[in-house]
């Protein structure tokens, strides 16, 4: 393909040649159709036929097309998506590629250089990756932004306050009430679920008469928003742990799992260890509502009992009411160590939150309908990953949203112009971080934790705030990010904000 590109006319190559040359001009961007208006000449370069885009926008791609796709536009037709964080395209190889989803096709690129150009209808964002003082100025009256973050809140606060999340259109993030919901991601499938107990109930009593702790705790990012830390320090006044790991770490690890990458995936070896152990002490980094990950899903796998804090609506997602234990149910540490204890001790009691593995005993039918429905899959070749999943629904809404404005340009009495969508703070709206054990006014002045992440929160508002204020001024360098935060500072401070 790339040597395609490369073919320019040349009387030399005779008749053959000239052939090429006619294929690689009509495969171009025509200035005709570009409608780059706002760009100068330095810009509308980019759109020549030497671009990244146009060497691949017209190739014969073999792509899926949806059950109720009849788009037989042809790719210079299509609305292109351009995907801001190059590294998370869901495409290989290149950096653009048509998509042919359930209703409607897109064009689908990394490459920035169509920023400007009219048919890009919408850019995508990776959560983790976006920035106020980075983002795509001005703000174009015709693109909508999309949000894609899976990740923990921790890494990008911005998205938890209004004015940041407000700015997107569409989002898939790991909250159910997202436009494109990732809640489970972390969980495979149901037959992830009832996989039978991977260590029986009479060997891990007998680890535990041999002086294995009932608890695990394995941790190695130790300075995160949920301050899970200062709780199980806490904790471990009243009960054995064993903690491996860099956090609180009271014994080590056999040598044959020191590698960090052994410890974190679903190694056997590993996932034999930590399955040894009666209840494991599962603390997300951050705290949100539907926030959950390998942390909680694991344990339920392997038939341990997760000691668990993080989503306030776990309980909505668990197989039943009585598989995991929810550390916020305690008024205190000593409450749940003594809880812990008399489960260690009463193996009818303990075997009930193991009920589960025997599907008659999932009566979660929230759940059931979540995994069933869900168009995405983990693992599951069968159905398109979330990545491509999302875009595919951004492709979708905006050939919807596209054809609405077309109809009223038309009809303009008859079809009222289309209302924009917005993300709501339930899309993300996470709390100000708060500490893992005691009150926040009791924390001396020095406080790592204390020095961190609520600042950390606190800031991101502020830039929030400002890059709203960039679009709303129709700015277009993203510089000004800062002059404009000091702005809303000082009406703040005059009561004006």
């Amino acid at each position: 393909m790339a040597g395609r590109s490369r073919l320019l006319p040349c009387l030399c190559l005779g008749l053959f040649g000239v052939l090429c040359w006619v294929w690689v001009s009509f495969a171009s961007f025509p200035d005709d159709q570009l409608h780059l208006e706002t760009l100068d000449a330095v810009d509308r370069g980019a759109f020549q036929p030497q671009s990244a885009l146009s060497d691949m926008e017209f190739a014969s791609l073999a792509t899926y097309r949806g059950p109720g796709n009849a788009d037989r536009r042809s790719n210079k037709e299509l609305p292109i998506l351009l995907w801001w964080s190059g590294g998370l395209f869901p495409h290989f190889p290149g950096d653009t590629e048509r998509i042919d989803c359930a209703t409607s096709s897109c064009l689908v690129t990394s490459n920035r250089k169509v920023q400007l150009y009219k048919r890009t209808t919408s850019i995508i964002f990776y959560g983790t990756d976006f920035r106020a003082y980075e983002a795509p100025l001005p703000r174009l009256p015709h693109q909508t932004w999309a949000l894609f973050h899976e990740e923990s809140p921790m890494n990008n606060y911005f998205l938890s306050h209004g004015p940041g999340i407000r700015l997107f259109n569409y989002t898939a993030t790991f909250s159910r009430e997202s436009d494109y919901p990732l809640t489970l991601q972390w969980l495979p499938s149901l037959e992830y679920l009832l996989e039978p107990v991977a260590v029986s109930l009479e060997e891990k009593n007998r680890l535990r008469r041999e002086g294995l702790a009932p608890l695990l705790y394995m941790q190695s990012h130790c300075d995160v928003p949920s301050d899970r830390d200062r709780y199980v320090k806490e904790l471990m006044k009243y009960i054995e742990v064993d903690s491996y790991g860099k956090c609180l770490n009271n014994k080590p690890l056999p040598q044959h799992l020191e590698d960090t990458a052994t410890a974190t995936g679903e190694e056997p070896k590993f996932m034999n260890f930590v399955a040894r152990y009666k209840f494991h002490l599962a603390l997300e980094n951050g705290l949100c509502p539907d926030y959950m990950t390998e942390k909680l899903w694991r344990p339920l796998h392997q038939g341990c009992v997760p000691v668990y804090r993080g989503s306030s609506g776990v309980a909505d997602w668990m197989p039943n009411d009585h598989s995991a234990i929810a550390i916020d149910n305690f008024p205190s540490p000593k409450a749940l160590a003594d809880f812990l204890k008399r489960l260690d001790e009463n193996d009818d009691e303990y075997s009930k939150y193991l009920d589960f593995k025997n599907h008659r005993h999932i009566t979660n039918i929230h759940l059931l309908e979540a995994l069933e429905t869900r168009e995405w899959g983990v693992n599951d070749m069968s159905k398109p990953n979330y990545l491509n999943g999302f875009e595919c629904y951004v492709c979708d809404q905006e050939n919807a949203r596209l054809a609405a404005e077309r109809a009223h340009r038309k009809a303009p009495k008859k079809n009222p112009h289309p209302q924009p969508k917005m993300a709501s703070n339930s899309h993300m709206g996470c709390p100000l971080p708060s500490p893992g054990y005691g009150d926040v006014q009791d924390l001396p002045a020095n406080d790592g934790w204390l020095q961190i992440w609520p600042q950390d929160y606190w800031q991101s508002l502020d830039q929030a705030e400002g890059l709203e204020s960039l679009i709303r001024h129709n700015e277009s360098d993203p510089s000004l990010l800062w002059k404009h935060i000091q702005n809303i500072a000082v009406s703040r401070a005059r009561g004006k904000h």
